[in-house]
């Protein structure tokens, strides 16, 4: 029988490798096991790493001399297929990109110098630039609260491998919502960082430009630091790293901006009630919370918003030419509307993007936290790209992710919540967004909220089959 090492967190699993109770090559055994068993029917990993067993030895040995390179040594962690990592084929998704890279992106280099076990990719939409995870390649991937549905994108494959305990932490990218959304589908916390938090460099084209920023999951709150504190950090090769973040002691009790609704667009009412209880959560641990309005102009931002990745698209495909016969059409037709846009527009929108910023470092000085739904919908159907209806509204692609993609464009950080469940089980997130630089009073404001809970429940699919696959 397994000892139930996937149901630790990094915290734990590190302390248990410590004191002798666990053991990596052990942990990885029984981890390759549930892979098999379970990714089948979820669909989070589209490739596995081929030498888990070297690492796994390599962490054993610095354990037992009791050199371990980090407190994630010999910690597994899932990767999103956007990003390089050695050995393993980068495809996005799609067919474009093929390539087997011979380093690790940065930030993954960074957890392989941490001795992090490096699991595997998962699966992505093309190009990341959904709210839902399926594609052409790969295929679908589904929620392991309720396999009908969607996990979210375009980290789908990230989370439903933490969630489903097929890894102990996992790694994506957020450039709209793509880490909290999904996070909040799953119930994971999920760390979109202030830009510049963690650094860039080796790997793809970022489509949407530096609203993008690799974003974390976790089950345990605590353990967002662990990860943080390995990916975080100047480097040379990204400028923006480079900036010093003021720091401090926070206040006893927080300035937060409760916002349930964005103008007139319309949410999930079982979302809007887990806000207004997370709200009062917040007031009962001693902070000033005030529900309002978010006094920002997002009109221009919005209304530009598809054309950032059409742009990027079209970029693409005028430097790799792969993409004119190997991505699917809606890719080139999203690149056909970038290649359409006239600079004027695409200088405009720059120049909202800038407003935003500076109106939203203005607005920190009033609050220290604005708390908002991760999305305006619980999870739809895997195969469908977006909600159609949302309260008994009809809505477009964007329609349930009108709180994230704001706070991409203004750089700064938000974190993903659990914030309840659903009359039919399902997690149910919200957001913390705080000023720049604040990620770690962010991270510690999650901790305290889920000192006050249940703590993670697993799904019944990860609970239930976990004899089946121990015994296997």
């Amino acid at each position: 029988m397994g000892a139930g090492y996937w149901k630790l967190g990094a915290a734990d699993l590190s302390a248990a490798y410590r004191d002798g109770r666990a053991d990596p090559i052990l942990v990885i055994d029984e981890l390759e096991r549930r892979i098999a068993a379970l990714n089948p029917r979820i669909n989070a990993y589209v490739a596995l790493a081929g030498d888990l067993g070297a690492q796994a030895e390599a962490s054993q040995r610095r354990w037992r001399a009791g050199q371990p390179l980090s407190p994630l040594d010999g910690v597994p962690v899932a990767v999103k297929d956007n990003l390089n990592v050695a050995g393993l084929p980068t495809t996005w998704g799609g067919h474009t990109f093929d390539d087997i890279p011979d380093t690790d992106e940065l930030p993954v280099a960074r957890l392989r110098a941490a001795g992090a076990i490096l699991v595997g990719k998962t699966n992505t939409p093309e190009f990341a630039v959904e709210g839902y995870t399926a594609n052409a390649r790969y295929g679908v991937t589904r929620n392991p609260w309720d396999l009908a549905l969607t996990p979210g994108g375009s980290s789908g494959g990230s989370v439903a491998a933490v969630s489903a305990g097929l890894a102990t932490l996992a790694i994506g990218t957020d450039g709209g919502g793509s880490t909290r959304r999904p996070a909040g589908h799953t119930g994971l916390f999920g760390l979109k960082p202030t830009i510049g938090q963690i650094p860039r460099g080796g790997g793809l084209p970022q489509i949407l430009m530096d609203f993008e920023v690799i974003g974390t999951f976790v089950r345990d709150p605590g353990d967002l630091h662990l990860l943080h504190d390995i990916l975080a950090g100047p480097d040379r090769g990204d400028p923006m790293s480079r900036r010093v973040w003021p720091t401090g002691d926070d206040p006893q009790s927080l300035r937060v901006l409760s916002v349930p609704l964005l103008d007139d667009n319309p949410c999930d009412p079982e979302i809007l009630s887990s806000t207004r209880a997370l709200a009062r959560q917040l007031s009962d641990l001693g902070h000033h919370v005030v529900e309002g309005a978010l006094p920002l102009d997002l009109e221009a931002v919005n209304a530009f918003w598809g054309g950032f990745a059409q742009v990027g698209l079209a970029h693409i495909r005028a430097t790799v030419p792969r993409m004119r016969s190997q991505s699917s059409q809606q890719y080139l037709d999203m690149a056909d509307g970038g290649d359409a846009l006239q600079a004027r527009e695409l200088f405009a929108a720059i120049e909202a993007v800038q407003r935003l910023r500076a109106d939203t470092s203005r607005l920190f000085k009033h609050w220290d936290v604005i708390l908002m739904p991760t999305a305006a919908a619980q999870p739809w159907p895997a195969e469908q790209s977006h909600p159609e209806v949302i309260d008994g509204k009809p809505v477009g692609p964007r329609g349930h992710a009108i709180y994230t993609g704001w706070v991409n464009a203004s750089g700064h950080p938000g974190l993903a919540v659990p914030a309840g469940v659903d009359r039919a089980g399902l997690p149910i997130g919200c957001q913390l967004i705080g000023d720049l630089g604040s990620d770690a009073s962010l991270m510690r404001l999650a901790a305290a909220l889920a000192a006050e809970g249940e703590g993670w429940q697993w799904p019944a699919l990860a609970d239930t089959s976990a004899d089946r696959v121990q015994s296997e």
